[in-house]
């Protein structure tokens, strides 16, 4: 399995990075996690007639300001949205008439699948659970290729995130606060609690992502980030826009 970074910004672009957006290549086709503005290069890899699934954690414009875009793409085999409940309502509002084509438009079979909490065939295993977030925003654990992927964006540290990342290949959380830093009325990770989960999950590799864009300035910023969760989980990595990670 290779994992391609092409969003690691939270909240808007600058020159470190795009908005939120990751793809696994799989034997089982493309995944993609989240829509920010990175989706945009996902046409430079998925060169296969393969299936794709792509999963919305939730939709703060960060995470679907790519959805726009759709209609740029060709995916013979289609396109599978999942995401929490009232994911079909808010795309029927978002992903419409007159901000953009809708998905009944596109020149490729698009279709929306609602899950709930819990484990599911898609045809790989998934396993979703609510994170602690300002709204409904949910984490993802995704098994394929022998490899377990835990993904679990705009959270604060929480035991659902833990349950996730168990013994999973690859964490990749969200890292949008400062070290030390934690607002409890707006949960998103600092690099320490994102160390924390890793640590108590014991997964192997510990990705950091959703850097927000007004707090990690420089990618000098994000290195520290990574210094400083290394204190807590060696095994971590500052994602980059481009970044590749390949699990074997």
């Amino acid at each position: 399995m290779k994992v391609i970074f092409l969003g690691t910004n939270g909240w808007y672009n600058t020159e470190n990075g795009n908005t939120s957006c990751i793809l696994l290549q799989t034997s089982e086709g493309f995944i993609i996690l989240d829509a920010g503005d990175g989706l945009h290069k996902i046409d430079g890899y998925v060169t296969r007639t393969d299936p794709v699934h792509l999963f919305l954690s939730h939709f703060h414009i960060d995470h679907i300001s790519g959805l726009h875009i759709l209609n740029k793409f060709d995916f013979p085999q289609g396109l599978t949205i999942y995401g929490p409940p009232g994911t079909g309502r808010a795309l029927d509002a978002i992903v419409a008439a007159p901000f953009t084509i809708p998905l009944k438009g596109l020149r490729y079979p698009a279709a929306v699948r609602e899950l709930d909490e819990g484990k599911h065939r898609l045809p790989f295993e998934t396993a979703c659970r609510p994170l602690r977030h300002s709204s409904l925003c949910f984490g993802y654990r995704i098994s394929v290729d022998g490899k377990t992927v835990a993904y679990c964006p705009d959270t604060g540290y929480c035991a659902a995130a833990v349950d996730l990342a168990k013994g999973a290949d690859l964490c990749i959380t969200d890292c949008s606060y400062a070290p030390s830093q934690r607002n409890e009325e707006w949960p998103h990770l600092n690099p320490e609690d994102a160390a924390r989960i890793a640590r108590e999950a014991g997964a192997k590799i510990l990705a950091l992502v959703h850097f927000d864009a007004s707090i990690y300035t420089t990618l000098a910023a994000r290195e520290a980030a990574q210094r400083r969760a290394a204190e807590t989980f060696e095994n971590t990595v500052a994602a980059t826009d481009n970044l590749v990670i390949e699990l074997r």
